[in-house]
């Protein structure tokens, strides 16, 4: 999968509970400071680089305070710095994940979000119930000072629920998954997570649910009744909501994802999260810095597009326009065989870590937008403490 790398000609950052700001001009378009200019209009920034015109459209609530904007003395390695002062009168909100939306007694659709095919069709839950979180079984351990009742247990839907994970959902199948779904047993698994559908016993084989239609993977068979689906992979369309789309597939991963951490750490102060597979094998460690940013950036002086505004989020006019998005900033590493053994030693050991459960595949292309995202920042801003820096737009 090919993701766009260019590193951003302009890149905007905004903090809203900070109300501070931070403009990056990139060095050959800030070479000559007195053809750079930044001005700001109400709920607007207009940046002025030679005889080139861009402008960010800030989020309602926010505008930046007139004549705030400051300059570094030089340019820097990476380009010029501005400093810019916010007035927030309202944080911007951004829509919640499936997982919140989510009701009794309203008919729901799931598809397949790579296709767009019908899964589930015409289902209305008699109830929506969270699982507990990720990592219950190890809390149970040190808390109780008896063997743990719900060892080797698992909590299983029945007909009309729909039980929640972190980053799933689990249902019961009907007559009409066999047109819909496939299945096909994984290699054996060992015994190495702490989420309790994703623990695996030596020997014992996953098996993986497919899309029909074309193939997708879509989660899991728990038991012959029992289907996890997981956030990343379907879509789910409730009946006064029409899905007329197919949403670009990095696009709704990053969504997806960036609006579970949010309500995570809002819920429940978790920053620090071990992406990992169905198994339990870590593969990216992901520390939430911040959910308050709002992020635009353009790449070349005549280019509309760029890896982190797409163009359904750009408005071209006679000058460069785009919208100022909300995102998540993240750290990260990836866990990687060669690097970071003590600091994925250190978070493995670490109940405090919040575990995340996705397909390998999946791990695999969230590690690729990331990595797609940092290389694209300026390069003072793509580390932080030895970790990587990247943003996930809600």
């Amino acid at each position: 999968m090919e993701l766009a790398v260019n590193q951003h000609y302009i890149f905007l950052e905004l903090r809203q509970r900070l109300q501070s700001g931070l403009l990056v001009i990139r060095s050959d378009g800030a070479a000559d400071k007195p053809e750079v200019s930044v001005s700001s209009g109400g709920s607007s920034l207009k940046i002025c680089v030679s005889e080139c015109e861009y402008e960010v459209k800030l989020t309602p609530g926010v505008t930046v305070v007139e004549g705030s904007c400051q300059k570094s003395p030089e340019v820097n390695d990476d380009g010029l710095h501005v400093r810019l002062r916010l007035k927030v009168d309202q944080y911007s909100e951004a829509s919640d994940s499936v997982i919140e939306h989510l009701k009794v007694q309203e008919k729901y659709d799931f598809l397949c979000q790579s296709c767009g095919a019908v899964l589930l069709k015409d289902r209305v839950f008699r109830r929506v119930l969270p699982l507990p979180n990720g990592n219950w079984n190890t809390l149970v351990d040190d808390w109780c000072c008896h063997p743990d009742p719900f060892a080797n247990k698992k909590l299983l839907p029945q007909k009309e629920d729909c039980l929640l994970g972190d980053t799933y959902f689990l249902l019961t199948q009907d007559s009409g998954c066999d047109l819909t779904l496939a299945q096909q047993v994984d290699s054996p698994h060992v015994n190495s997570g702490s989420n309790q559908h994703s623990e695996k016993t030596p020997g014992h084989r996953n098996v993986g649910v497919f899309c029909k239609k074309c193939s997708a993977v879509l989660g899991e068979a728990v038991t012959t009744d029992v289907v996890k689906f997981y956030i990343t992979e379907v879509v789910v369309k409730s009946e006064d909501k029409q899905c007329t789309t197919i949403q670009h597939r990095l696009q709704f991963l990053e969504r997806a994802l960036a609006g579970r951490l949010f309500e995570l750490s809002s819920a429940q102060s978790t920053f620090r999260f071990s992406i990992q597979t169905p198994g339990g094998k870590a593969m990216i460690m992901l520390w939430l810095l911040n959910t308050d940013a709002l992020i635009a950036s353009f790449c070349e002086k005549a280019r509309s597009s760029d890896s982190l505004i797409s163009a359904a989020d750009r408005h071209l006019d006679e000058h460069q326009s785009c919208l100022a998005l909300c995102a998540v900033k993240v750290l990260y590493l990836p866990c990687t065989p060669s690097k970071h053994h003590e600091a994925v030693d250190a978070w493995e050991k670490d109940i405090s870590v919040h575990p995340l459960a996705l397909p390998q595949s999946t791990c695999e292309e969230l590690l690729e937008l990331l990595t797609a995202c940092t290389s694209s920042l300026p390069a003072s801003l793509r580390s932080m403490n030895s970790y990587q820096v990247a943003y996930l737009r809600r």
